[in-house]
C-alpha cells in the first residue's frame, strides 16, 4: 500500500447521511476480481442517470471539487454491507480520506486494510467543513503524523483521534502481510531456538 502521511486537497462535500456500501458501489459492479478498476462505478446511481448521463447536481460531476482526495459525509458513513469493494472503489477514483462524525465498523477497518484513512470528527466539525465547503472550495491539509487538519482559508487547527496501530500501518503503507515480513528476522531467529 502506499503511504499516508500528508494528504492536501480541496474537499469534496457529500452532505448526506447513513450513505451504504451500495450506495458507494452498486452490486452489478462487484464482477472484477481485482481491487482496481472500481472507481469509474464510485456512487455509479448517484453520479449517473439512467441513460449514463452525469447528474450535474451531484457533487463528484461538479468540476470545482476535481481531483479531488479528501472527503466528507454526514453520519454513519459506510454503513449496509461488508463489501470490501466499496472502499476499492473509493481509493481508486482517488479519495484518500474520508471525514464524517461516525462509519460503520467493518467499512471502517476496511479503510485501513486497504490504505484510506477514515477520520471521525465532532457533528459541529463536520456541519461547519461541509457548509464552508459548499460555499467555496475548501482545501485542508491533513497530517496524519501530527494527527492534524488545517484548514488553508484561516489556519484553523483541527485535532483527530487515531489508535497507535492503525496510526503505524498507514504511515508505513502496511497492510497485515506486509507488517508480518517487517518482523521476518525475529520470526527466523524464533523458529530457530524452536527447532534447537
Amino acid at each position: 500500500m502506499e503511504p499516508i502521511r500528508t494528504v492536501t486537497s480541496i474537499l469534496t462535500p457529500l452532505d448526506r447521511k447513513n450513505v451504504d456500501t451500495d450506495q458507494i458501489i452498486s452490486k452489478e459492479f462487484l464482477k472484477r476480481i481485482e481491487r482496481t478498476g472500481f472507481g469509474r462505478y464510485l456512487f455509479y446511481h448517484w453520479r449517473f442517470d439512467s441513460a449514463g448521463n452525469p447528474d450535474p447536481d451531484f457533487v463528484l460531476n461538479d468540476p470545482k471539487y476535481e481531483g479531488s482526495s479528501i472527503i466528507a459525509a454526514d453520519e454513519n458513513f459506510g454503513c449496509g454491507s461488508s463489501r470490501e469493494h466499496a472502499p476499492w472503489a473509493i481509493l481508486d477514483y482517488g479519495f484518500r480520506v474520508i471525514l464524517a462524525p461516525g462509519f460503520a465498523d467493518i467499512f471502517y477497518s476496511n479503510c485501513f486494510k486497504n490504505g484510506i484513512l477514515p477520520i471521525r470528527l465532532p457533528q459541529t466539525v463536520i456541519d461547519e467543513l461541509l457548509a464552508d465547503s459548499q460555499i467555496e472550495p475548501l482545501t485542508l491539509s491533513v497530517d496524519l503524523a501530527e494527527q492534524t487538519i488545517t484548514r488553508q482559508d484561516n489556519g484553523a487547527v483541527i485535532p483527530f483521534d487515531i489508535d497507535a496501530y492503525s496510526k503505524q500501518m498507514l504511515l508505513n503503507g502496511w497492510d497485515e502481510i506486509s507488517r508480518t515480513f517487517h518482523y521476518e528476522d525475529q520470526i527466523a531467529a524464533y523458529e530457530n531456538r524452536l527447532a534447537n
